[in-house]
């Protein structure tokens, strides 16, 4: 079977761009590494999206929340029901190892979960991975201990326990808060000055608060040398210091795999590393392959998120006409 349209990644750009397709009365396929919304799924737990509920909105379905923003769950369920609504072929667990080209055709070859090869035949490609996927790592010895993670999903089990945050943003900032009210006892490291200005604006004051009342140890101005069992090395205004550490919270970012893009030919600019699109049409310089979604802004992940994202799918959809 020959698709019209495969769409790589199953958030929500990967599942806008396969509705419009879809609305247009094309083929589409969906394929993801993971689960539906396999980035939203690692979200914290009791994460509130930055965004009202009419911003993550995709193919005109209303999404209905019980407060002023959607939580974690509430959009999780959305998008399922988006993908049910509109009846798209989505395949789970699946990862895309490389794409072909053969007679105008993609080659799309995949590998399942449980190892078995497959490829599937599409006439355009959207990649839509988001970023989540990579952290960016510190590059310190010991990052690959089992208690240092970079990804925080829930307090419950740091009752009691010490736990470093390293990191000053959003991701940061929250899971230190939940972690505090869980009971932990918190230390947060950030190399810069004070908390990042660009946190959520309910989160910004409940996070320096609890600072200024020493509830959460800060330690600015600092780097982490080196993990350990048991602890953390920094080092702060020139003198290193030893925290002790159950577990550790890496929060310093991610980025898209831009390796796997410069594989499929997709030529990026040194600097940003920002894909060559066609700015009307996010078609690459590979006649038939598409970005969409955070990856376009390369480097600059902050420049796109759920809320402009989503109208991608309708400006590569447009330009097949």
């Amino acid at each position: 079977m020959t698709y019209d349209l495969i769409c790589v990644g199953a958030g929500p750009t990967g599942l806008a761009c396969a509705i419009e397709a879809k609305r247009a009365g094309m083929k589409p396929m969906v394929l993801d590494k993971g689960c539906l919304c396999n980035s939203l799924l690692h979200y914290p737990a009791n994460m509130l999206f930055f965004t009202t509920a009419e911003r993550m909105e995709i193919g005109d379905l209303p999404m209905a929340i019980s407060g002023d923003k959607p939580t974690r769950t509430e959009a999780l369920k959305y998008y399922r029901k988006a993908a049910e609504h509109y009846g798209l072929e989505v395949r789970q667990y699946e990862a895309v190892q490389d794409l072909g080209r053969n007679n105008g055709h993609f080659r799309v070859r995949t590998r399942r979960e449980n190892g078995v090869a497959d490829e599937h035949r599409s006439t355009r490609v959207v990649i839509a991975t988001g970023y989540y996927d990579i952290p960016k790592l510190l590059g310190v010895p010991g990052e690959d201990l089992p208690h240092v993670s970079h990804y925080y999903r829930e307090p419950h089990s740091f009752w009691r326990r010490d736990v470093v945050v390293v990191g000053a943003g959003n991701s940061a900032a929250e899971a230190a808060l939940d972690l505090f009210r869980a009971g932990a006892r918190v230390a947060l490291v950030h190399r810069g000055a004070q908390v990042s200005r660009r946190i959520k604006y309910w989160v910004l004051p409940d996070i320096e608060n609890r600072i200024a009342a020493g509830e959460i140890q800060a330690h600015f101005n600092a780097v982490v040398e080196r993990f350990k069992p048991g602890s953390v090395v920094i080092r702060a205004v020139g003198a290193g210091h030893v925290l002790q550490a159950d577990a550790v919270f890496a929060l310093t970012g991610y980025e898209p795999d831009f390796a796997f893009l410069e594989r499929q030919g997709i030529h990026l600019d040194p600097k940003t590393q920002k894909p060559a699109v066609n700015p009307d049409t996010l078609e690459t310089n590979v006649p038939g392959l598409y970005v969409a979604g955070v990856i376009v802004g390369g480097q600059h992940t902050s420049e796109i998120f759920i809320e402009n994202g989503r109208f991608h799918g309708k400006q590569i959809v447009a330009s097949f006409a």
